[in-house]
């Protein structure tokens, strides 16, 4: 029976959490289907009437094909980006011996209790130095490596056995094609997971494309939907629509890769 109450008292934590996640985006798209009226007065989750063409107006409103083709440029960059940097980096620490190693990584790890917002200042500062403004490069290069992909990969690198390496180096393979023909095919799932969390961040940054975007041709899917929310005095159907419109990639890509996610969290351990 403790057993029992214990998995029910469980399952009711788990609903109420899925119920809280939930809500929110049911909201959002109830609100895209109803008229402008119906925002202010309706009080029911579902909609009295269902106004698909919300869609079409809020697209048609601002300039959504430009704003998906920047963030998807952006994303694209920053998770390439990742997967060969911070894999080369990782493997560096995992497998490499030179002076310092392990002092450095403890700095790598340190560095992720420093907030980004410390960062920001020192790196608009490079970007305006360099002519990035406006531009794709100042929307990618500054974000081209990042700590935690560093320390996922190196976390799985270093439960691969080193057995393998021998072997490959045995017969014959060299270092780099050890890393690739070794090490990238075994570590799939973490690069899946890497991949799938550097897409997120990416496509939902908000505060990096502010500062280094001034024009509609360079903006992405999130800077346009607050410029769409002050243009039209906050239309919530239209914003509703438009947010739904920029959420749909996000949870695509989660979908697709949900499995290789769970199994790369799921292997990835934290121990040396």
């Amino acid at each position: 029976m403790s057993r029992r109450a214990a998995t029910f008292g469980l399952h009711a934590v788990l609903l109420v959490g899925a119920v809280a996640v939930v809500v929110p985006f049911l909201w959002m798209f109830t609100t895209s289907l109803q008229t402008r009226a119906e925002t202010y007065t309706s009080t029911s989750v579902l909609p009295t009437s269902w106004h698909w063409e919300n869609y079409a107006h809020a697209w048609a409103a601002a300039p959504f094909g430009r704003y998906y083709l920047n963030s998807l440029v952006m994303a694209v960059g920053i998770v390439a980006g990742h997967l060969v940097l911070d894999a080369l980096a990782a493997y560096a620490f995992a497998r490499l011996r030179f002076p310092l190693r392990d002092q450095l990584f403890v700095v790598l790890l340190a560095m992720l209790l420093v907030p980004t917002f410390v960062t920001v200042i020192p790196a608009y500062s490079l970007v305006a130095g360099f002519g990035w403004i406006d531009t794709y490069a100042g929307l990618i290069v500054p974000r081209l490596a990042d700590v935690f992909g560093i320390i996922l990969l190196r976390q799985y690198f270093a439960g691969i056995p080193q057995e393998l390496d021998d072997a490959a180096r045995i017969d014959g393979c060299s270092r780099a094609g050890t890393f690739f023909r070794i090490m990238v095919p075994l570590s799939m799932p973490a690069f899946a997971t890497l991949a799938i969390f550097s897409f997120l961040f990416a496509w939902n940054d908000f505060l990096w494309p502010l500062l280094v975007t001034n024009s509609d041709e360079m903006r992405t899917v999130q800077i346009g939907l607050a410029s769409f929310e002050g243009r039209y005095g906050t239309t919530w159907n239209y914003l509703m629509a438009g947010t739904v419109m920029a959420t749909v990639p996000a949870i695509a890509v989660f979908m697709v890769f949900q499995r290789l996610l769970v199994r790369g969290i799921a292997m990835t351990g934290l121990k040396d």
